[in-house]
């Protein structure tokens, strides 16, 4: 198993000096490119280019270590030797506290509702609106543009003109307005939006 590393350039001793020799026995070349002593990385032997060359292909940074060393060198490798823990654990899953931690825009606390993921809160219907909406057939959250349509609809076909004095009919009709007078209450209006009355949309 080779442990890589970046390839060393060679270094010339300085001008006036003998050349270093090449540590690899009874070589007489200079030894201009170091190779590591072993694992601690703090020694060095120097070689020429065959010789240097020769020792590389042969490092193996983990030799001597048992199967357990080997794993911890590696996981120590991945966090570049530096100490790391499971995310959340040093306090990452709590809020930030607005008194140390100024966010107008949210960036590191609550996420901001978007049109894919809204806040559970705004996603479920109040308890006291849930039978309405059922009645009329609408989900929450929504407006009074659905609202208004839906009860056009319902009111047109409920209506006791349209179902010749069917009294089933007038009942189901006196509860589609008792739901449609609940909601309009409770559904906010778009700008400019006006909400009907009950006698013009059955008409």
């Amino acid at each position: 198993m080779r442990r890589h590393g970046r390839k060393a350039a060679p270094e010339f001793e300085p001008a006036g000096e003998p050349p270093r020799r090449c540590d690899h026995p009874g070589c007489l070349e200079p030894g201009l490119f170091r190779a590591p002593r072993d694992r601690r990385l703090m020694d060095f032997l120097w070689f020429c280019l065959p010789h240097v060359r020769a020792y590389n292909a042969a490092w193996d940074f983990y030799k001597g270590m048992g199967p357990h060393e080997i794993e911890a060198a590696l996981r120590a490798d991945t966090s570049w030797q530096r100490p790391s823990w499971p995310l959340g654990r040093l306090g990452g899953a709590g809020r930030f506290d607005p008194e140390l931690l100024r966010d107008p825009l949210s960036v590191l606390g609550q996420e901001a509702p978007t049109s894919r993921r809204r806040p559970r809160e705004e996603t479920q219907a109040p308890p006291e609106l849930r039978a309405a909406l059922e009645l009329l057939g609408l989900s929450w959250p929504l407006d009074q543009g659905e609202l208004r349509a839906r009860y056009k609809d319902l009111a047109k076909r409920h209506h006791p003109d349209a179902t010749g004095g069917d009294r089933s009919a007038e009942e189901k009709f006196k509860d589609i307005n008792r739901a449609y007078s609940l909601l309009k209450r409770r559904v906010p209006a778009r700008a400019g939006q006006h909400a009907p009355a009950e006698a013009a949309a059955a008409g």
